[in-house]
């Protein structure tokens, strides 16, 4: 594949240009464009042997939107086509206060979580920073051409694990800022727990909303659903996100997604309730989607009662609107359906 220009920051364009007798102004010119999604040849103020040149040498954008399918409630499932023709999904919503773009960081994932559509076929590989950032471009691209409206936050909770790429990942976050106008305190970053790396984002000094998806509570009853707690406990994945916390200053989120005959006991919101309440975080209680998994979700009435016992122990939670339910808005499963076709 090409050198995909998006992976590059405008300082580093510029490096970049130098070395092929490029004007430095020009990356200035070229960085405005690329982050707007804008292919070579609609470049209108860069001369013609400058886009043919680039176009030899570079592609613009890391992804492009193959399929877009809206739900009811105006949420917006995307397909993004990579360049080297990987399939990946993004989730545009629309709260009151703007749009939020749910983004992938991997092709697939190994994490091997069983609730999850994204990684039943393994990890085929990593996102690029660029190809990250492009999930953003196209989906402000898309924006654009339907209202006056751009994305304000973003989640990586598409598929993939974000820090099981966490050079990409953290290369994207550096990104966004210059590139979309987006600051680290509207990222949410989700992860099923890999304990160094949560450590080091904070070390590395990135203050994102941290999301941990913990769905147990317990060791030997996370291990059934989640094949990453053989080698992080609770215990240590709970100290690590009290250490992001110290050094953040950022309240942690922690995703339950709640599964009958699993983890909706009381006992569980006991235990549920002592994990968290050391250290500022909240509980974001999660329906499960139906993803053909062998796990079965609760109805509102067991979920408000899952709620209610937690708030009953003074835990901040809520339950997780969801959205997008008709158009096949969990992880994976438009992918699955769309390449099935």
């Amino acid at each position: 594949m090409k050198t995909l220009l998006l992976d590059f920051s405008q300082s580093e364009l510029e490096g970049e240009f130098s070395t092929l007798g490029i004007e430095r102004y020009r990356a200035e010119q070229v960085y405005k464009w690329i982050s707007a999604g804008t292919d070579f040849d609609e470049m209108s103020n860069l001369p013609k042997s400058l886009r043919t040149l680039l176009a030899e040498k570079y592609d613009s954008v890391g992804a492009k939107i193959v399929k877009d399918a809206v739900s009811r409630d105006g949420t917006v499932k995307f397909l993004y086509e990579l360049r080297d023709g990987k399939l990946i999904e993004g989730v545009l919503m629309k709260y009151k206060y703007g749009y939020t773009l749910c983004a992938s960081t991997q092709v697939g994932c190994r994490m091997g979580c069983a609730f999850c559509a994204s990684g039943r076929d393994g990890l085929e590989r990593n996102l690029t920073s660029g190809e990250i950032l492009s999930e953003v471009v196209c989906a402000n691209a898309y924006l654009a051409k339907r209202e006056n409206a751009r994305i304000g936050n973003v989640v990586l909770m598409g598929s993939g694990e974000p820090l099981d790429n966490y050079d990409n990942v953290t290369a994207f976050l550096d990104l966004l800022t210059p590139s979309q106008g987006i600051g680290q305190r509207g990222v949410s970053l989700s992860t099923c727990g890999i304990t160094p790396n949560i450590r080091r984002l904070a070390d590395d000094g990135y203050s994102v909303t941290l999301c941990l998806s913990l769905h147990a509570t317990t060791d030997e009853q996370r291990k059934k659903v989640m094949p990453t707690a053989n080698a992080y406990k609770i215990e240590d994945i709970i100290s690590a996100a009290e250490y992001y916390f110290g050094k953040s200053g950022r309240r942690v989120i922690v995703e339950y997604a709640m599964m009958r005959g699993v983890n909706i006991s009381d006992s569980d919101a006991v235990r549920l309730r002592n994990l968290t309440k050391n250290f500022p975080c909240h509980i974001n209680l999660i329906p499960l989607n139906d993803t053909d998994s062998s796990l079965s979700g609760v109805n509102k009435s067991e979920a408000r009662a899952f709620l209610s016992k937690l708030t009953s122990l003074g835990a901040s939670a809520t339950i997780r609107r969801s959205l997008g339910e008709d158009i096949e808005g969990a992880c994976g499963q438009l992918k699955r359906r769309y390449t099935k076709k």
